[in-house]
């Protein structure tokens, strides 16, 4: 069922995706050739713990981190480890979310570590402009579908794949919540949007093919070429206007 949050529900996700804002902005200056994404998660902990707030991947479904801390071909879900050290010329990709009195924020960002590919860098950019293509359609009135057309539109141009196996949500007091909310288009045109409905929008696209697998972990999921894969996401909230985007500071 897709609820419609109260004024005061929209409060506590704004404070919570202030804080996750805030988080994300602390991390992109972490971030360095050298470090392990274990440190990387234990510092994103820190810092969420710094605002009287909990991080809401926690031992979701058992999840056994804080941040989901994917790099390069992995595309999320990625398991922090004191093993895997970051290098020039990586991406890393930071999806986390905030718990704040019982209401949740969810954000995630694609990091260029020192020299990295052109191409690569601009898929990045333009993962990034999905979202905001997909925010002119994110509208009361429009329908679910028009949020992942827009971003198919936009993608579809540079010939990447985008991932068909994973996809948005709404997000409320459960960090996924319905509707569920699609990169591509659909045939059908999914729930009327309305104001105070709040969404997940998280454009995921690979370089390459847009199969993905999950490794031997269990939690990872990578590309099936091996090309390098970008995140950006962002928390919402549809308003009589344009959307306000409550996790980007």
């Amino acid at each position: 069922m897709v609820t419609i949050k109260s004024d005061r529900e929209i409060e506590l996700m704004r404070d919570a995706g202030k804080i996750l804002g805030l988080v994300h902005n602390a991390i992109a200056d972490f971030i360095k050739p050298g470090v392990t994404t274990y440190e990387i998660d234990k510092f994103a902990e820190k810092e969420v713990k710094k605002h009287n707030a909990s991080c809401s991947f926690y031992h979701l479904y058992d999840f056994p981190g804080n941040f989901c801390i994917s790099v390069n071909d992995e595309v999320i879900h990625g398991i922090p480890s004191k093993d895997k050290i970051i290098k020039d010329g990586d991406i890393v990709k930071i999806d986390g979310g905030v718990n704040y009195k019982g209401y949740q924020s969810d954000a995630a960002r694609t990091h260029l570590v020192g020299n990295v590919k052109e191409e690569v860098r601009l898929l990045v950019e333009r993962t990034r402009q999905a979202f905001f293509e997909a925010m002119k359609y994110a509208k009361v009135g429009n329908h679910i579908n028009d949020i992942g057309t827009a971003i198919e539109m936009y993608i579809e141009q540079f010939g990447y794949g985008i991932v068909e196996d994973y996809v948005g949500h709404g997000i409320g007091q459960k960090v996924h919540e319905d509707p569920e909310i699609p990169n591509y288009a659909t045939v059908k045109k999914g729930i009327k949007i309305k104001k105070n409905m709040t969404f997940a929008i998280e454009p995921m696209i690979n370089l390459g093919t847009y199969e993905v697998y999950t490794d031997v972990d269990e939690w990872t999921v990578k590309t099936v070429d091996g090309l390098p894969s970008s995140h950006y996401e962002n928390t919402i909230v549809i308003t009589d206007n344009e959307p306000e985007i409550l996790s980007l500071i």
